[in-house]
């Protein structure tokens, strides 16, 4: 029941940090550090740790974010442009510019769990994040798939959105936390 709770108290308090919306990067890089932290035999105190993760990730994060999230949202609204349109060549534009943004998103998650995890230099962290999605598209897939499953069951279930307020975020970066050990470990 004590984990639960925790977890309950870590996704509160990472919904609390994502409200300003240019903290989103610092947010869940502490969400990974923490829970990449938990996942290891459950050590680590993600409550206790969080806000010390946030204040530590914050500025390699936010800007990790800014090179990451910006082209990601000019991508998808390029997509939604595009999909408005009907000829085959507007087509080709949207599955492009779909295909890029989810490449991108996933580019940024790994960028939020490499400042979790690692203290690489900016450029270092920037590149391997770009080059981890390509190097590791199995493990990818599933790190993507936990985002956009809890997005679509809530979409689907609107009452899920109250699962996911309370420890959809935060159980779903500790999964997540898993797989990115996964591909840490072997390309370490």
């Amino acid at each position: 029941m004590s984990s639960f709770l925790g977890f309950v108290a870590l996704n509160l308090m990472y919904l609390a940090t994502c409200i300003p919306v240019v903290t989103i990067p610092a947010a869940t890089s502490a969400l990974y550090e923490v829970t990449i932290r938990y996942s290891d035999d459950e050590s680590g105190r993600p409550v206790k740790d969080y806000f010390p993760a946030f204040g530590r990730n914050f500025v390699r994060a936010t800007l990790l974010g800014l090179c990451l999230a910006v082209p990601m949202l000019l991508l998808a609204a390029s997509a939604v442009f595009w999909a408005s349109h009907p000829s085959l060549l507007a087509g080709a534009a949207t599955v492009i510019a779909t295909v890029a943004a989810i490449y991108l998103f996933a580019a940024f998650l790994f960028a939020m769990a490499l400042t979790a995890a690692f203290t690489t230099p900016f450029r270092q962290a920037l590149k391997n994040a770009l080059l981890l999605p390509a190097a590791e598209p199995v493990r990818t897939l599933g790190i993507l798939l936990i985002p956009i499953a809890l997005v679509c069951i809530t979409i689907v279930f609107p009452m899920f959105g109250v699962i996911l307020v309370t420890i959809g975020f935060s159980v779903g970066a500790y999964t997540t936390a898993f797989l990115f050990r996964s591909v840490f470990a072997r390309r370490a």
